[in-house]
C-alpha cells in the first residue's frame, strides 16, 4: 500500500475560505501529513443546497470531516441575518443528513467559535467550556444553534462529534477585514509609498486571544486524533494581547511611524474589552500546546501583504 492510500481522509468544508487554504498549504509538510490528506467537495458544492451537500459526502469517502464552512464575518451576519442562519444551522443540517444517510462512521469536527460565550466578565477569565454561551450576535447565535445541533447528533444518532471554540486566529492571507490582517496591509502600503502613514481604527484597548492559524489547524488536527467524542474544546494561545500593543509591535518591527486615529464609525457597542481563554482542557485531553511565536506570524502577514501589494503573491 503506498503512503498516499494509507492517510486518512478527511473532507474539508470550507476549504476555500483562509483556514481551509492554510490547511492545504501546512497540512503536507506538517507531523500529520504522513496520517492525513486533505479532501474537497466537488465544483458546485453549497451547503445551503442538500443534493451537492449528499454528492460531496458520497464522492469523498472519507474517513473524517472538518466542518471549516461558515459566514463568519460579524457585520455581515448584522446586515443579513438570515443568510448568516442558512449557512451556518441549515448547511450544517444538511451535512449532518447527508453523512447519516452516506453511512458516514467517521469523526466530524465542528468548527465553532468563542463568540458564542458572548459578554465575559473581567474576573471570569480565562473562559473556560464551561463557561455558559451567551451569543450576542447573528453569528455567535448561529454557531452556538450549530453546536447544540452537532452534539444532538452525537446524543440520539450516535455520530463521533467534536466541537471546537477557536478564538482569534490570523496569518498570511488572512482576508483585511479582519483587524491584524488589516494592520499588515496599512504597513505594507505605507511601506511602499501608496498610502498615507495614517490608520484608521476601532477601539484599540481592547484585548483579544490571538494565534498562529497554523497553531489551530495543529489543534484540529490533534482532535481529529485523540480527543473525546461528544466534548467541547476552546483552541486558544490563553495569552491576553492588547491590540493596541500589536499594532504598535507591527509598526516598530516595520521601522515606519504613522498616525493612529479613533474612528467613530468603527466603533462597536458594547464590545468585549477584555477576552482570554484557556486550552487546559484540550491540552490535558491531548497533550496539545501552542508552539508559534506570535512576532513571527505578525512579520509574515506583513511579508504577505509586502508581495501581494508588489503584484508578486
Amino acid at each position: 500500500m503506498s503512503a498516499s492510500a494509507a492517510r486518512q481522509r478527511i473532507l474539508v468544508t470550507g476549504h476555500g475560505g483562509f483556514v481551509g487554504r492554510a490547511l492545504a498549504a501546512w497540512l503536507p509538510a506538517s507531523r500529520w501529513g504522513a496520517r492525513f490528506e486533505m479532501v474537497v467537495p466537488q465544483a458546485g458544492f453549497d451547503l445551503r443546497e442538500p443534493a451537492t451537500v449528499h454528492a460531496a459526502v458520497q464522492a469523498a469517502g472519507a474517513d473524517h470531516v472538518l466542518h471549516l464552512a461558515a459566514q463568519s464575518f460579524v457585520p455581515a451576519a448584522f446586515s443579513d441575518p438570515a443568510g448568516t442562519l442558512a449557512v451556518n444551522v441549515g448547511g450544517t443540517l444538511n451535512l449532518l443528513q447527508a453523512l447519516g444517510a452516506a453511512g458516514f462512521g467517521g469523526r466530524l469536527l465542528y468548527v465553532s467559535s468563542a463568540d458564542v460565550y458572548g459578554a465575559v466578565a473581567a474576573d471570569a477569565l480565562p473562559v473556560t467550556e464551561a463557561h455558559l454561551p451567551a451569543p450576542r450576535n447573528p453569528y455567535a447565535v448561529s454557531k452556538a444553534a450549530a453546536e447544540m445541533l452537532c452534539r444532538q447528533w452525537h446524543f440520539t444518532e450516535g455520530l463521533d462529534v467534536i466541537v471546537a471554540r477557536p478564538f482569534n486566529h490570523t496569518g498570511a492571507g488572512q482576508d483585511e477585514r479582519f483587524v491584524l490582517s488589516g494592520f499588515a496591509r496599512r504597513i505594507a502600503q505605507i511601506m511602499a509609498g501608496t498610502a498615507p502613514p495614517r490608520f484608521d481604527t476601532g477601539n484599540l484597548q481592547v484585548t483579544r486571544d490571538f494565534s498562529d492559524v497554523r497553531d489551530v489547524l495543529d489543534a484540529y488536527m490533534t482532535l481529529l486524533d485523540a480527543g473525546r467524542a461528544g466534548e467541547i474544546y476552546n483552541v486558544c494561545s490563553g495569552v491576553e494581547r492588547k491590540v493596541a500593543d500589536l499594532l504598535h509591535g507591527m509598526l516598530q518591527a516595520a521601522g515606519i511611524r504613522a498616525e493612529v486615529v479613533t474612528d467613530p464609525a468603527r466603533l462597536r457597542p458594547n464590545e468585549q474589552l477584555r477576552m482570554v481563554g484557556s486550552h487546559d482542557k484540550l491540552s490535558a485531553h491531548t497533550g496539545w500546546q501552542p508552539q508559534c511565536r506570535f512576532e513571527e506570524t505578525l512579520a509574515a502577514m506583513t511579508a504577505w501583504w509586502q508581495a501581494k501589494e508588489s503584484g508578486n503573491e
